[in-house]
């Protein structure tokens, strides 16, 4: 299995920016060939100062390996989310990939 996690920051001049991200994910990306885990949410404030709370909302897609990872970031409808949902409401995005 590999984790595919995504940080992402919205937009602060879109106050929406986060429901419709949530939105986007949900319709272009939940149904992707090998992606076997998916979740999707805003980020939950902490009093702890080790949880970073910088960001909006975050993704966690497990896939069945490598090559699924692969096919996801070809497949169309990543490419139509990345065009028509992130570019339009994100300002950055980091991503963490691991294994096991």
């Amino acid at each position: 299995m590999l984790s595919h996690v995504v940080i992402f920051w919205t937009d602060p001049a879109q106050p929406n920016a986060a429901d419709e991200l949530i939105a986007g994910a949900e319709k272009y990306l939940r149904d992707i060939p090998g992606v076997v885990h998916f979740h999707v949410g805003k980020m939950v404030p902490s009093h702890r100062p080790v949880v970073d709370q910088t960001y909006q909302v975050a993704l966690n897609l497990i896939v069945t390996d490598k090559k699924a990872e692969e096919a996801y970031q070809i497949h169309p409808s990543h490419l139509e989310f990345v065009e028509k949902v992130f570019k339009k409401v994100c300002k950055k995005a980091t991503i963490y990939d691991f294994e096991g």
